[in-house]
């Protein structure tokens, strides 16, 4: 079959060749670049009402930048230097524990597993040390990412109508349908970035303050690594609460472990229970394994941000197969 005889023929190709070179190109600012209508959703808000009072929409948008740098990109970086200057002492702190100690001497019958299991250990918590900064990506890429999410998101303040009609032409659904899509992705970027969220800080003060109150090392670190793990549903918190129990008990402190486990349970049960299914019900159903996958898949290409990105992306996929399904599988 003939690819290449009409002009019509050369021209797709064309496009379609250097569409997929430009997306190789600009993968590793992914996460900047897919930053920009996520932060739109959450912001615009903001700049309606700023706009009541001020009727320029350009001095509007800087403000609205000025905030977002303030209220979130400054404590995100003071999170990631801490992800990354911490590793190496908290890696340390728990190599010399008591409990990697105790483990070593494990027997199973005349098998001496103890040994293979404590070096298992080592090597996974070296590693997790090790691949700190590398997870996160380097501080080139990303500033870039940053520096792409701030401009993209001021000439989005500044024009949205702009954007929409260039990306609507491409969407291949009724205006009704458009429409109603349009009006979900709002509701499911808000459901994730206010639920996962809000919960994922709630629960890494906590911890950070339960690592004072039980009297272990290096909590901010760990209440820092709560707040990465509790946008994962279901594991979450409990990768960081469950072995510091286990510590506690290793030391011969079996009722702080016992504290250190109710508390790292009443405190899932209150984000798990009570604030995502308030939060899902008043924009939009989410389901836990939706975000499990996504967080999974995002993190592994996208590195730290995958975890809010992947589930987004995935939301994303089943809003337009629902859709595909209403106008065309009627």
């Amino acid at each position: 079959m003939p690819v290449f005889d009409t002009k019509h023929q050369r021209a797709a190709w064309l496009v379609a060749i250097l569409g997929v070179v430009l997306v190789i190109a600009l993968f590793p600012y992914a996460s900047g670049l897919l930053g920009v209508p996520v932060l739109y959703v959450a912001v615009a808000p903001l700049h309606e009402r700023l706009m009541r009072w001020i009727r320029i929409r350009s001095v509007c948008s800087v403000i609205v930048i000025a905030v977002v740098l303030v209220g979130l990109v400054l404590p995100l970086v003071w999170l990631l230097t801490l992800l990354v200057g911490q590793a190496p002492g908290a890696a340390n702190a728990i190599l010399g524990s008591s409990l990697l100690q105790r483990i070593g001497t494990l027997r199973i019958g005349t098998f001496e597993v103890g040994p293979q299991l404590k070096q298992a250990g080592s090597d996974a918590v070296s590693f997790l040390a090790g691949s700190a900064f590398s997870l996160l990506g380097t501080a080139t890429r990303i500033t870039i990412n940053l520096l792409l999410t701030m401009f993209g998101l001021y000439y989005l303040l500044v024009d949205p109508n702009r954007a929409w009609r260039g990306i609507r032409f491409f969407i291949p659904f009724s205006d009704a349908n458009v429409a109603v899509l349009r009006e979900r992705f709002g509701a499911v970027t808000k459901a994730t970035i206010i639920g996962t969220g809000l919960s994922a800080v709630i629960q890494g003060v906590l911890m950070w303050v339960a690592f004072g109150v039980f009297g272990l090392p290096n909590g901010a670190f760990w209440g820092a690594v709560v707040v990465m793990f509790s946008l994962l549903p279901v594991l979450g918190a409990g990768l960081v609460w469950g072995p510091a129990a286990l510590v506690l008990f290793s030391d011969g402190r079996a009722g702080a472990a016992v504290g250190m486990v109710a508390w790292g349970m009443i405190m899932a049960a209150l984000v798990d229970y009570l604030l995502r299914p308030y939060v899902s019900n008043k924009y939009a159903q989410i389901h836990p394994l939706i975000t499990l996958v996504g967080a999974v898949a995002g993190v592994s290409y996208l590195g730290i941000i995958g975890l809010l990105i992947g589930p987004l992306a995935l939301l994303y996929f089943f809003e337009l197969l629902t859709m595909y399904q209403k106008e065309y599988l009627k």
